[in-house]
């Protein structure tokens, strides 16, 4: 009986003992990474370490300064955190993790209205000591009903409705030193891995602090960001308002013919909040240059002219002003470290000639406005000229709205800024938040595939280098803003499920991007869907799945 088997690691051949771990050929490869390895690529797809080698297989690893990797030891540290808690045995009501803050996520703890550091200090400390331990995180599959069962038992309500609603026949539970928990995603294979963590009190909870995938074997400060925070706060008491915090809540009004409702409750808050935001702006007359920005797939265009029609029921007279017509020509745009044009960067605006621009126009100057062919690469005049009388109100939109680089020499008095984004206020469960950048990347696939034609894999493909855009132009200037919108329906993930699945579905196994839309498909398998008849012609949702009223 053959009791060897052969395998390529890294392009090279290897010979293991039957039954040999990825995470024995790890621990025998980590000199070759300059950071941990947690995760295996075995035949192009993801495998945890402690799962056994079969012959034949071509393995690389991934480590936590992997993009996917770094989410693993995330992940790992909440169920490092919550067995530590179960194991000090305070009581403690429900604990939910709700979404990110500085570099980290916001946690609560029903009945604790407040967080003290002493108890924090203690939860730390019991961390570390399970890290000392070097703990193995097993997993083991057990029928969905058992999984019910479990959780019900547990005290896990929203795990138990999720697991109602899942056709799947088996679960995935993880456990740890008798604690037992369900996570979307992979997990490390043990708590030696986990050295890296803060704890600090905030607001009426605590932040798990992480480090960065920049640097993943430092915490860096806790630094937080009061205006983003209290718009993912005001978000999630809209969902309670709603009765809906989490997907197996939002599923249960589906099947209970409760959508209609929900649909209609949730866009007239989003536009009760536009509506507020143009009271704001009709208010103060010297708000002349309104400026939106926003990551990518944040809806902005939409509520761009949402908030148009707004400020005419306020007796103002709004003109649209792409940022994107102040593009540099073509030849004249900056390159990025790959030799491709780096369109995000500052340095493709012409920012001098946008200054002059506002300027006169706030002067009450005649002007002549630009027009980005985006064909030619070339910026031409059509005769588009504005002056501005005493109710008109320029409605500027562009990814560096809130940089103050941008309108350096324009008064700030006469600027209102507007931070649009996407911040899924929904959550898989209790203790599975749902990244919002999925819900934009969903957003984004759609709204290529049906305006642009693009592939679902070109998009995913491109992803990163469009959150990397993000990160240096986007949300370091967040807080810059005036005011914030979250763009983000609680119902929304439910309807592009119907649209993304084939175009996910239609990328090969073989393709490098598998992996990410294997993982968004899993995703979308916890919703029931909901068909888009039901969704208002005006809504920020209309400019991804069509059947707009605007031009988007």
């Amino acid at each position: 009986m053959k009791d060897q088997m052969s395998v390529t690691i890294n392009g090279v051949k290897k010979t293991y003992r039957d039954g040999t771990s990825y995470l024995a050929a790890a621990k025998e490869h980590q000199k070759e990474y300059p950071c941990d390895i947690v995760l295996a690529v075995v035949n192009g797809k993801l495998r945890e370490l402690n799962k056994h080698m079969s012959d034949g297989e071509t393995i690389s690893f991934l480590t936590v300064a992997d993009p996917v990797g770094f989410s693993v030891y995330r992940r790992s540290v909440v169920l490092l955190m919550l067995k530590a808690i179960q194991q000090m045995g305070e009581e403690t009501g429900r604990l939910c993790v709700h979404f990110s803050v500085s570099e980290g996520l916001y946690i609560t703890i029903e009945g604790m209205p407040s967080v003290k550091a002493s108890f924090l200090k203690k939860v730390k400390a019991a961390m570390k000591e399970l890290v000392k331990r070097d703990i193995v995180i097993s997993k083991n599959s057990i029928g969905t009903d058992d999984a019910i069962e479990l959780f019900g038992r547990l005290g896990m309500e929203d795990k138990k409705k999720l697991f109602h609603y899942r056709m799947a026949s088996k679960v995935n539970v993880y456990s740890l030193d008798g604690y037992h928990d369900y996570f979307y995603g992979y997990m490390v294979p043990g708590t030696g891995y986990l050295k890296a963590f803060d704890l600090f009190p905030y607001d009426e909870g605590f932040v798990l602090q992480f480090p960065t995938i920049e640097n993943p074997g430092v915490v860096p400060p806790f630094e937080p960001e009061p205006k983003i925070f209290q718009i993912q706060k005001e978000s999630m008491k809209w969902g309670r308002m709603l009765d809906i915090t989490s997907v197996g809540d939002l599923n249960e009004h589906i099947v209970n013919g409760k959508v209609h409702d929900l649909i209609l409750i949730q866009e007239a808050l989003q536009e009760k909040k536009i509506a507020e935001i143009a009271s704001a702006i009709a208010s103060d007359p010297s708000r002349k240059l309104i400026m939106i920005a926003g990551p990518s797939s944040s809806g902005k265009t939409t509520f761009s002219h949402r908030l148009s029609i707004q400020l005419a029921a306020n007796g103002l007279k709004p003109h649209p002003i792409p940022m994107d017509n102040y593009f540099v020509n073509r030849e004249d745009t900056p390159r990025d470290a790959e030799g491709k044009y780096d369109f995000e960067c500052l340095e493709a605006l012409d920012v001098p000639l946008f200054n002059q621009n506002m300027s006169d126009l706030l002067a009450g100057k005649e002007v002549d406005l630009p027009v980005f062919d985006f064909k030619e690469g070339k910026r031409e005049y059509r005769g588009n000229t504005l002056k501005l009388g005493r109710d008109d109100v320029l409605v500027i939109e562009g990814i560096h709205g809130l940089n103050e680089k941008m309108s350096q020499s324009l008064p700030r008095e006469n600027k209102f800024k507007i931070y649009v984004s996407a911040l899924t206020q929904l959550n898989i469960d209790e203790h599975n938040r749902i990244p919002t950048t999925d819900g934009r990347l969903l957003r984004r696939i759609i709204r290529d595939a049906r305006t642009r034609g693009t592939a679902a894999k070109d998009t995913i493909a491109m992803w990163p280098s469009v959150r990397r855009g993000e990160e240096s132009y986007i949300f370091p200037n967040q807080e810059e803003a005036d005011v914030m919108f979250n763009s983000a329906l609680i119902y929304e993930l439910a309807v592009l499920k119907i649209y993304a699945e084939p175009l996910l579905f239609g990328i090969p196994r073989t393709a490098p991007e598998y992996p990410e839309a294997k993982r968004l498909l899993k995703f979308l398998d916890y919703f029931v869907s909901i068909p888009s008849e039901s969704i208002p012609i005006n809504s920020i949702l209309r400019e991804f799945v069509g059947g707009s009223c605007f031009e988007v």
